[in-house]
């Protein structure tokens, strides 16, 4: 993936070595199982977060705010990060222009072990996600060594997908979709309040690749071999490829993000069009 010549997002708050006191207790087995009903959530992890905490863990502390600047050059991985995302800055502000909209940047958190979020205090475990109250996105870097090693999805451009998946549910909340479907799921029994996260998902992956197809138009970022890193890490977070190594059966009535087939082939019809109307997975009659 070409990066060399992407303007740094300044979008970027590192509290990587900030401690937040104790937060979700338990760990090993519990975490492993909110971490895997979590990941790539994005939508709104309030309760997931919040309900991890135990009797014995202490209420989280006043939110951190440190300020956001572009990390240094040498600081190799967080400097890619602000590159991915000064990328999805250029292509989104584009987008929302055309359409007569300001896009409003989000901002990334890099954190380490355990972060406080207006969404509520999170572990590393649940994963990359979205906290659609602060608009920020939070990721610890340490998530990439799981993508590779644990979902065997590795690469530069696999890394990308996870940040542009995450803004892809920003802008989700910035054209009020998350709005309304969280108001629908509200009213929904639980199975079609699943059924409705799956298209949420779906959505936020296929605005992935609308970002990767107008980027790659505009500054040629992809390489040889990018794409498939791309479509391995959709299919690697796909639920029924997460069931199966967390309890080696699959239920797809309890699916909230897609399975592999799905989520690759909304990655890719983001990519293949570059375009918002083909991503209206509200919309389709199959999905």
């Amino acid at each position: 993936m070409r990066i060399e010549d992407q303007e740094r997002s300044s979008n970027i708050e590192d509290r990587r070595g900030l401690s937040v006191g104790r937060g979700v207790a338990g760990g090993g087995i519990g975490l492993v199982v909110i971490a895997l009903i979590a990941m790539f959530l994005g939508v709104d992890p309030g309760p997931i977060l919040q309900g991890g905490m135990s009797a014995g863990g202490s209420a989280p502390g006043p939110q951190q705010s440190v300020e956001a600047k572009a990390p240094s050059r040498d600081d190799k991985m967080a400097d890619f990060v602000a590159a991915v995302l000064g990328s999805t800055e250029e292509v989104w502000s584009e987008i929302f222009a055309k359409g007569g909209r300001t896009y409003r940047k989000p901002t990334l958190v890099l954190f380490t072990g355990a972060v406080q979020s207006a969404c509520g205090y999170a572990q590393a475990a649940v994963g990359p996600f979205y906290c659609p109250a602060d608009q920020k996105l939070y990721i610890d870097l340490a998530f990439y060594r799981d993508l590779q090693d644990r979902f065997k999805a590795p690469g530069d451009f696999a890394q990308a997908y996870v940040i542009a998946h995450e803004v892809g549910h920003h802008v989700q909340n910035l054209l009020g979709i998350a709005e309304r479907v969280h108001g629908m799921q509200s009213r929904a029994g639980q199975q079609q309040a699943n059924a409705l996260s799956v298209r949420m998902e779906l959505q936020a992956d296929c605005f992935a690749g609308i970002w990767a197809a107008q980027a790659n138009q505009k500054r040629r970022i992809l390489e040889p071999g990018d794409v498939e890193e791309g479509l391995g890490a959709a299919a690697a977070v796909g639920d029924d490829n997460i069931q199966k190594q967390s309890r080696g059966y699959v239920s797809p009535e309890s699916f909230t993000h897609g399975s592999s087939a799905q989520r690759v082939r909304w990655f890719r019809r983001g990519l293949d069009t570059g375009d918002l109307k083909n991503c209206d997975a509200f919309a389709a009659a199959q999905l």
